[in-house]
């Protein structure tokens, strides 16, 4: 299998890309009219090119082909129809996110093209296999259970991205930490045989990492460009396919390494934590609508880095508050799994004390409620 050092350069690969294409992405956007225009949701006040997702797909893109061509890839590719669903599913979503920035397309007319997503995915075998139960059972996933198995993880994915996405540098942010620390999870787990190989998982992961750190410097605060949900779906769509593969295809009957032995059992747990906050936020969005008696897809500004804002923090501010509690719930998780060392949470129960403090008692915080 890839070394870690083959990975990486995969990945820089899909961030020099990515990088390079945005600002000709940019450029296009703004002649042809794709852009956003500013509105009672919106916290930026002139119109900004929102197609942003057709440079992440540029990077997935290329770097897709790139490990194709590199001969310690050969395994990942060689007899296995995986790849290639990947890259038909990941096409698929970009067009049905591209359309929607383009035309606008309706909520349902969205989840449809999910489910047709999920359909390829499931078409060229790429799902889980099973699904371990804590303290209990594993699970072993029936061929009618599948399919649906598959939508509803691609749909929870992809919808908690996209709802992320509502300031500068957010969901790029936020998937790259959680990429990253999902992709340094499997690699430990396939070191120790964990994992049924050959494992497409690290590879997709180590790519959303690159194409979100080239398509970042154009989008934080103030951005130049939005991915629009183009890029939102698609980069639901690889973490939903990257948490799949490896989380769902455990090798049976390993024990576990000392210390671990909770995540160790519960692998399906890891990108939960990992993605926790775009995924509260979705929690939240639904439970919120729902009192209201609003569907789901209805906008709003009751989001996470809205009430941020609306405390007193800035745009930046926010961002990085909630890219903080990212790589906080990411170490959580990680810690006693990479270290061996058991759950000895002192360190990381500190820092998220400073980070909640800090969110809460800021000076400007304390100024706007003075005032």
């Amino acid at each position: 299998m890839p070394t870690t050092g083959g990975y990486l350069v995969i990945g820089a690969a899909a961030a020099l890309i990515t990088f390079a294409v945005t600002p000709l992405v940019a450029w296009f956007a703004r002649r042809v009219g794709w852009v956003y225009e500013p509105n009672e949701r919106t916290v930026h006040t002139r119109p900004i090119p929102d197609v942003g997702g057709i440079a992440l797909f540029a990077g997935f893109l290329g770097a897709f082909a790139l490990a194709r061509l590199t001969d310690s890839f050969d395994p990942l590719f060689a007899r296995n129809s995986e790849p290639r669903g990947v890259l038909f599913a990941a096409g698929a979503m970009f067009l049905v996110g591209l359309v929607d920035d383009i035309r606008e397309i309706s909520a349902p007319a969205k989840v449809m093209g999910t489910v047709a997503v999920g359909s390829i995915l499931v078409y060229y075998g790429v799902t889980m296999f099973n699904l371990r139960i804590p303290f209990l059972d594993v699970l072993f996933l029936d061929n009618d259970w599948v399919p649906l198995v598959t939508v509803l993880w691609v749909l929870g994915m992809s919808q908690a991205i996209n709802l992320i996405d509502g300031l500068d540098g957010l969901a790029a942010g936020i998937v790259a930490i959680g990429a990253f620390a999902f992709f340094l999870y499997s690699q430990f787990l396939s070191d120790r045989d964990v994992l049924l190989e050959p494992n497409i998982g690290p590879m997709i992961a180590i790519i959303t990492v690159g194409i979100c750190v080239g398509f970042l410097p154009h989008n934080f605060n103030p951005a130049r460009i939005f991915m629009g949900d183009g890029g939102a779906l698609l980069l639901g769509l690889l973490m939903a396919v990257s948490t799949s593969v490896v989380g769902g295809r455990e090798k049976i009957g390993v024990e576990p390494v000392a210390g671990q032995a909770y995540f160790f059992f519960a692998p399906l747990f890891i990108p939960l934590f990992i993605l926790g906050v775009p995924i509260l936020d979705t929690l939240f969005a639904i439970l919120r609508r729902a009192r209201r008696g609003q569907g789901v897809a209805t906008a709003d500004k009751g989001h996470l880095h809205h009430r941020l804002m609306e405390m007193g923090h800035g745009q930046r501010r926010s961002v990085l508050i909630l890219w903080g509690w990212t790589a906080l719930l990411s170490a959580f998780v990680l810690y006693p799994v990479i270290t061996e060392s058991g759950l000895s949470y002192v360190p990381i129960g500190a820092a998220m004390l400073v980070l909640s403090l800090y969110t809460v008692l800021h000076p400007q915080i304390r100024r706007n409620r003075a005032g």
